[in-house]
């Protein structure tokens, strides 16, 4: 059966949208973007849905047959989202069996979701398909505050986190803290991501792990990135 893999949140800005983005580049997967903020994955893509008069995702959710995702060169296969996404939405047992029924059609090995922060109805459809649940996790108070409170409320989904955006001497109390998070929800944890502030100024559509030969600036968080999507296949072995 395919593996559904779903990148979740309880907030933005954490990361989420490019290590979903280059996941589904590595894992050579269809990526789903079900975040309908302009910041999502489908911009990031190149794709503008100003200027298509058709709404892939939301086609295939009406009609309930699977959307044939957008190729393009260096970057993964998309279905992309669309701004009326959110509030068109399904609930959460129609967007698990659509994504369970695309998975199966398509016939690759993985396929990946990009979820909009929080957890609305999409999202956690999302989670619910999936066979990992990939959650970043950062040193900041707020976003350490959200993911426990994500940690406790779901013990039984398969989360695995990423600690993302790390800086080159971790801030102790926040370390400390995640630390313990970990320890007490007995959760799976990848390779970290370090912090890159280039990154975050980046405006080239093509996966960072796409580069052959690598540029000297890439190297090192393209490493970052295979490490991690060789924790994702090889969860619950």
């Amino acid at each position: 059966m395919p593996k559904i893999i779903t990148v979740a949140s309880p907030k933005g800005g954490v990361g989420k949208t490019t290590i979903a983005y280059e996941l589904a580049y590595l894992l050579g997967a269809p990526l789903v973007d079900l975040d309908w903020d302009q910041g999502n994955s489908t911009r990031q893509w190149g794709y503008r849905h100003e200027d298509r008069q058709r709404a892939p995702l939301l086609d295939a959710l009406d009609l309930g047959r699977p959307p044939v995702p957008m190729k393009g060169a260096r970057k993964p296969d998309l279905v992309p989202c669309h701004p009326e996404f959110g509030t068109n939405q399904p609930d959460v047992e129609d967007m698990a069996a659509a994504l369970g029924k695309w998975a199966g059609e398509w016939g690759r090995p993985y396929v990946v979701v990009d979820t909009h922060p929080g957890f609305t109805g999409s999202s956690l459809g999302a989670m619910n398909a999936a066979s990992v649940v990939v959650t970043p996790a950062v040193f900041k108070t707020k976003e350490l505050e959200a993911l426990d409170g994500m940690l406790a409320d779901m013990p039984d989904y398969p989360l695995l986190l990423v600690p993302n955006m790390v800086p080159p001497i971790p801030p102790g109390p926040e370390l400390k803290r995640l630390t313990q998070m970990v320890e007490r929800a007995k959760v799976h944890v990848a390779p970290p991501i370090s912090r890159y502030e280039w990154l975050g100024r980046r405006k080239l559509r093509v996966a960072l792990t796409s580069y052959d030969p690598e540029p000297s600036r890439v190297q090192r968080v393209a490493d970052q990135l295979r490490a991690v999507a060789q924790a994702v296949k090889s969860y619950g072995r």
